[in-house]
């Protein structure tokens, strides 16, 4: 490695301070503490040691600061009073005194370290940079190349920084090949090794329909249209609860479009994944009701206090909303926030007659 001078030292000082933002100070005091890991690594010495580094010049003291005694037990960490008053009258019994020392190819070995520093505190403000500007974009959907793929996660290019979709935030219908354009809801940026940034991704959460929704209808992106909930059962079905107070917008419809056109653009992302579009309403009983679509509900007996509600279908109509391994009612019941059970005409007329039995 190619030494600095003092000289260039400072300009390269000076100049991470003012492109990086990188204080000088905290660039010299990373510097000093550097040295003197590297003096006694070099030198395997015992001494306690400290650098000073002049901000004008660049150039590095080493000094070794010994404690004033009496009688040196240490000779290292310890100088008699008589030795040290030839430094300093002033000085006493328990104070400290610096000695400078000049070791052979110090000034070297302080040059080689210094740019070290600097390129190290370099990397780690740029990752600072990139770290702040992908952090800010939480929430966010992003595209990417596909770096590698396998059974326990996606990694992803996202230019600066590398993506990652775990297992868990991956959509279990798709599958995922090396160099394909993939997007991804932004869950996350972390630390990884070495302080590297790194970007949690995922297709599989709720918020990623959500965000789609936004990019595709343009009265919810303006705030005309607010989704109010989203189920989902990543790959298969989700559920989007969406509401406007303007009486003059159809929510439901604006969200779908013209022959589908809108909400086609987002299942063709989520790779032909269902999806039920239904208005939010204020009343629970009529939200519930909407949310078991596509199933036709007769009636709707809501318990405030533990938020419960008891549906009633048509027998016709109970597989249909129940859906298929229970997923219908499942994602109702997530979208509204309330327990439903469903029965069908003749199970809840059994469930009456057996009542009044009971009663009689």
């Amino acid at each position: 490695m190619k030494a600095i001078d003092n000289k260039e030292l400072i300009l390269a000082l000076e100049e991470l301070e003012n492109e990086k933002g990188i204080k000088k100070e905290y660039l010299i005091e990373a510097i000093e503490n550097a040295l003197i890991t590297a003096y006694k690594r070099n030198f395997d010495s015992a001494e306690n040691v400290k650098v000073v580094m002049d901000d004008k010049t660049g150039e590095a003291h080493l000094y070794a600061v010994k404690e004033v005694v009496e009688i040196v037990e240490d000779i290292n960490l310890q100088i008699n009073l008589q030795d040290a008053k030839k430094i300093s009258k002033k000085l006493e019994i328990g104070d400290n005194v610096d000695i400078e020392m000049i070791p052979k190819d110090f000034g070297r070995i302080a040059a080689q370290t210094a740019k070290q520093v600097i390129i190290q505190k370099l990397r780690e403000a740029e990752r600072d940079i990139v770290y702040t500007e992908f952090n800010d974009r939480k929430g966010e959907i992003v595209s990417g190349i596909i770096q590698k793929a396998d059974n326990a996660l996606v990694v992803m290019d996202l230019g600066k920084l590398e993506g990652v979709m775990p297992q868990k935030e991956k959509m279990p219908t798709e599958n995922y090949h090396v160099n394909d354009k993939i997007r991804g809801y932004v869950l996350d940026v972390v630390r990884g090794l070495k302080g590297i940034p790194q970007v949690i991704v995922s297709r599989a959460c709720p918020d990623f329909v959500r965000k789609l929704f936004e990019f595709e209808i343009p009265e919810i992106y303006e705030g005309l249209i607010e989704i109010k909930s989203v189920s989902r059962d990543p790959g298969y079905r989700s559920k989007v609860a969406v509401y406007s107070t303007n009486e003059n917008i159809d929510p439901v419809g604006s969200c779908v479009g013209q022959k589908g056109v809108r909400i086609q653009n987002i299942i063709n992302e989520l790779n032909g994944e269902k999806i039920d579009v239904i208005e939010w309403n204020e009343d629970p009983a009529i939200y519930i009701a909407a949310a078991l679509l596509p199933a036709q509900v007769m009636a709707v007996d809501i318990k405030e206090e533990e938020k419960f509600a008891q549906v009633i279908v048509q027998d016709d109509q109970l597989s249909l909303a129940i859906g298929k391994s229970g997923q219908n009612a499942r994602l109702a019941a997530k979208l509204t926030n309330w327990k439903i059970d469903i029965k069908s005409e003749s199970q809840f007329r059994e469930m009456i007659a057996n009542l009044n039995k009971e009663e009689a």
